[in-house]
């Protein structure tokens, strides 16, 4: 029998001598019910690995050997007397299995669980309860208090809704008129002819055009945060939806981009409107201001997308609507929202 390092197999052939297997062989692929085991070292006690395995054809390997390949190990010690299996020791072949390949793209990311969290981020963190559920007015301002990075950052909201977006009845598409804006600049371009050239124009649009414009953007032009079309457009619209379509800028007219009244939406989109859908696990993201923001327009704006998710709850929406909801800086942590306090709340003005 071996000993010292060598790895032996201990299964179920027929083979009265025993064949060592050198590491290099292994890792080793198997894939059957039945079973092998490998004992490791030598003497009376032995590292013990018990391995389902299947057996090929002899003519896979040439030379009369069993090839096998492992589908599940286990391990674990046992004594040995003396002599003792060496009859039931069986000769296979290995079949060594390619390493494998290496991840990339969001395979090769870093689990959120594994990441390492910054010394700002873990101070700035214990200034809230991790399970506690917060009521609005306590929420925006531990939002602000907990918001400490070099530059201006953004007020994001998160809702995760009971819905399941693969089915049409329960998608959910739509836009909200922040009353205090969103605190960005917006750059308005408008496809039109006509009459309503002159309109957008008036209306203060950055860019208006035609045929022009959108061979201007199938050249790459995309400077701008808003593309607005009148319905006789759309046809010829309809030739970018490869380009715009990804980037989230192709006119629909759910989001109040495809419409006549072109003057209308220029102005709405200036002053705060912002279209929002649920991702395809059924969450909301949405962007309702800036941290600098007084406390009361923060509130003003997240009310807002509340009460305009729930007016446009899809019909296939069955039982509870609404699942969790967090708020939270561009750089700081989530705090949770006490949702039935959420829905019910009710601005000073509005009471």
């Amino acid at each position: 029998m071996a000993t010292g390092a060598a790895l032996m197999f201990t299964g179920g052939s027929s083979t009265p001598a025993a064949r060592e297997l050198n590491p290099p062989l292994l890792p080793l692929k198997f894939t059957s019910p039945s079973s092998l085991a490998l004992s490791l070292g030598g003497g009376r006690t032995r590292k013990r690995i018990s391995l389902y395995y299947s057996l090929a054809s002899p003519a896979v390997t040439g030379r009369g050997g069993l090839p096998f390949s492992v589908a599940a190990v286990h391990t674990g010690e046992e004594t040995f007397e003396e002599g003792e299996n060496e009859g039931r020791v069986g000769g296979g072949v290995a079949m060594v299995v390619a390493p494998p390949k290496p991840r990339t793209g969001k395979a090769a990311l870093i689990l959120k669980r594994n990441m390492t969290r910054s010394k700002r981020f873990l101070e700035i963190q214990k200034l809230k309860e991790i399970k506690r559920e917060y009521d609005l007015k306590t929420a925006i301002s531990l939002l602000k208090g907990m918001s400490n990075a070099k530059f201006v950052e953004t007020a994001e909201a998160h809702f995760r809704l009971n819905i399941d977006p693969k089915y049409n009845d329960q998608q959910l598409r739509a836009t909200v008129n922040f009353p205090k804006g969103t605190g960005q600049t917006v750059r308005v371009v408008v496809l039109t002819q006509g009459e309503k050239v002159d309109e957008a124009k008036n209306a203060g649009a950055d860019l208006v055009g035609g045929e022009d414009l959108i061979e201007q953007i199938k050249g790459g032009f995309m400077d701008f945060d808003k593309l607005i079309a009148s319905p006789d457009m759309m046809p010829k619209v309809a030739s970018l939806g490869k380009i715009l379509g990804p980037r989230g800028l192709m006119p629909n007219p759910k989001a109040g981009t495809v419409t006549s009244s072109i003057p209308q939406a220029i102005a709405e989109f200036r002053q705060g409107k912002v279209e929002y859908r649920a991702d395809k696990t059924g969450i909301v993201h949405i962007r309702f201001g800036k941290i600098h923001f007084p406390e009361e327009d923060l509130l003003a704006n997240l009310l807002a997308a509340v009460k305009s998710i729930e007016a446009n709850r899809p019909s296939g929406a069955k039982g509870v609507y609404w699942r969790s909801a967090h708020i939270c800086s561009s750089m700081g942590p989530s705090i949770r929202l006490n949702i039935r306090e959420m829905l019910d709340y009710k601005l000073p003005e509005d009471a």
